[in-house]
């Protein structure tokens, strides 16, 4: 026999089922806030990550430009260094000047990262590519030939286990576009190319290091190397660190021996 139906406004009164209910949402609203605290806390985790991984791969760009420098000082001519048909390059390298190197959570080709700070593309790059005029590279003639100069990890930078880094540096040198003998590939002497004066860009050349790091990272720096002419040898300073840093690089002496490492650095005073 089926229980007698109750009058509406009595079941519309009735709190049976009140405390499941307000328990479900609850358990909902928990569900919620535990979700949004465990995404929150992953991503403030990645920003950090990323924040340490460029700023080490930022020092370790600087890095690699400072231990450059020190074989580009010892060069007399800097015409070896800039032209892409001369193989000289830096004592800090890791095999040949071409094929993939690992690095953490992926890979980067010597050549197509070559052809890309060229060009912009992973293709070789014809002279019509290296000529054009683009927003980046506005020189035409005069456009910077990067030519690759010093690859390695950064771990390699000192001998023994001295440095512990994942990152891999890669240097290349160039003209600098401030030249205008439309010959990227000489230190120009005269002014050419149709311009008038003097070559602004005589004992001037550029560099540029890119620093790869875990999940992506890249960091890059450039820099203006030019002579000074105040010491029997040649030596150079980065054009914006400053004068006192002009100053102390006029006076600095490299001695390198073979090797991927600066082993020993001497300083002296010249005439």
């Amino acid at each position: 026999m089926k229980p007698p139906l109750r009058p509406l406004a009595g079941r519309l009164r009735d709190e049976q089922g009140v405390a499941l209910l307000i328990a479900l949402m609850s358990m909902i609203l928990m569900m919620a806030l535990g979700t949004a605290l465990v995404l929150t806390t992953m991503t403030e985790g990645k920003i950090a990550n990323n924040y340490r991984d460029g700023t080490e791969a930022l020092y370790a760009a600087d890095a690699a430009v400072e231990r450059v420098m020190q074989d580009i000082l010892t060069v007399p001519d800097w015409n070896n260094i800039i032209d892409v048909n001369n193989p000289l390059t830096s004592a800090f390298i890791d095999g040949p000047p071409s094929g993939s190197r690992t690095v953490p959570g992926g890979a980067i080709d010597l050549g197509e990262a070559t052809n890309i700070v060229n060009c912009g593309k992973t293709a070789a790059c014809s002279d019509a590519d290296l000529a054009a005029l683009t927003e980046e590279r506005p020189w035409g003639a005069n456009n910077p030939r990067w030519k690759l100069y010093a690859y390695g990890p950064m771990s390699d930078m000192l001998p023994g286990d001295v440095i512990n880094s994942q990152i891999y540096v890669v240097v290349w040198v160039a003209d600098d576009p401030s030249e205008n003998d439309c010959d990227p590939l000489k230190d120009g002497e005269v002014a050419a190319c149709g311009a008038a004066g003097e070559n602004m860009g005589r004992g001037v050349i550029a560099m540029l290091a890119h620093a790869y790091g875990p999940n992506g990272v890249l960091r890059a720096i450039e820099v203006t190397l030019a002579r000074t002419d105040t010491t029997e040898i040649e030596r150079g300073y980065t054009g914006q660190r400053g004068q006192d840093e002009q100053n102390r690089r006029a006076r600095k002496a490299a001695v390198q021996t073979p090797g991927k490492a600066l082993t020993r650095t001497a300083i002296g005073t010249g005439a």
